[in-house]
């Protein structure tokens, strides 16, 4: 067992199958020794948990609930990783998250909605999962989804 398979399994995480493409790209590519991802969404079997704006009050989705989907976006993004590298074990660095939150106009906790990749990243990766981030809020993302996530790693 691979080094990061016995930490997901420690962890209690499965890394979810990669999602298919919404439209014309590819989940991941690769370029010398970096890999870049598309836009991850939070779907979950194949359907977005959630979708709407975040933000506080009634309607939106709440903010706790948004850093759990930036978390499912970040493993998403790892296994569109894997798929193009092979093994998690091969990421020498998690270089820089990219996170956009469809932001209702008065919301301005989009750090502590991206928190939620950062963190399951440094959970898995330790050292190597610190990494330099964005996160961004915007008026709609693909499919309303409520978080998008992008990941740049580097691998040997």
């Amino acid at each position: 067992m691979s080094q990061i398979t016995a930490r997901l399994a420690e962890l209690g995480i499965d890394l979810p199958s990669v999602v298919p493409p919404v439209a014309t790209y590819v989940p991941a590519v690769v370029s010398g020794s970096l890999v870049f991802t598309s836009g991850q969404l939070p779907m979950v079997s194949g359907a977005l948990p959630a979708t709407g704006k975040v933000g506080d009050g009634h309607g939106p989705v709440p903010a706790a609930d948004a850093q759990a989907y930036a978390r499912q976006c970040a493993l998403n993004g790892l296994a569109a990783i894997e798929a193009v590298i092979g093994s998690l074990d091969r990421i020498t660095q998690v270089v820089k998250v990219t996170g956009f939150v469809a932001s209702d106009p008065s919301f301005t906790g989009q750090p502590g909605v991206i928190n939620g990749a950062s963190q399951v990243l440094g959970e898995i990766f330790g050292d190597r999962g610190v990494h330099a981030r964005s996160a961004v809020g915007v008026a709609v993302l693909p499919l309303d989804s409520p978080v998008e996530l992008e990941l740049i790693v580097s691998f040997a």
